[in-house]
């Protein structure tokens, strides 16, 4: 059982506890949280069967796991065609997505589409992501055209204008439209920034 709970049983039976509730700050970490999965996937996989949809999974995962082990990127989580990761560095994590889906294409495989934001998230459990800045980054792959990766604004500072910036998305459960661009066309911007 965990102790927040513990602690809330024995206050409700009017008992001491030594345990102390840490400041839900402590929770709070800043972490670039990026989504990349194949584009057509389902589609694919149902029209060409397990033997080349796997293929395409075994190739995209090797990808995956090739990039950010050389980014020092951590894959926080598999997600079927898909992957998430995490790291505390804006312009590695930027630019280790960016890499994965250049990869992709060179070696023949479905586009590869993705959202990623910039934010405080909870981390729980020591490896898991949680938030708005998470789900937004979700929201913002799902999203996503083929080749595209969608990102805030934000970002990168200057980012809104240049052609990247492709206006105001409407993203569920978000209730303002959020300023997006495709860091897809802002690559150059990435290699250059000091966040």
């Amino acid at each position: 059982m965990p102790r927040w709970q513990l602690r809330s049983i024995t206050v409700s039976l009017g008992m001491q506890s030594d345990y102390v509730v840490p400041p839900a700050s402590s929770y709070r970490v800043r972490r670039t949280v990026g989504f990349v999965d194949l584009s057509g996937f389902t589609h694919f996989a149902n029209s060409e069967g397990d033997d080349a949809a796997v293929q395409q999974l075994a190739v995209f995962r090797g990808i995956v796991r090739d990039i950010s082990a050389s980014s020092g990127v951590r894959v926080a989580k598999w997600l079927g065609d898909g992957a998430m990761f995490g790291g505390h560095q804006a312009p590695a994590v930027l630019s280790c997505l960016l890499k994965v889906m250049l990869r992709a294409r060179s070696q023949g495989l479905l586009p590869v589409h993705g959202g990623v934001t910039i934010g405080d998230v909870i981390l729980f459990e020591g490896d898991d992501y949680i938030g708005a800045s998470v789900n937004l980054a979700a929201r913002l792959a799902d999203h996503a055209g083929p080749g595209q990766l969608l990102a805030p604004v934000d970002v990168i500072p200057g980012l809104i204008q240049t052609k990247a910036s492709i206006g105001e998305v409407k993203v569920p459960s978000f209730d303002n439209p959020i300023a997006v661009a495709d860091l897809a066309m802002a690559a150059h911007l990435i290699e250059s920034m000091n966040l």
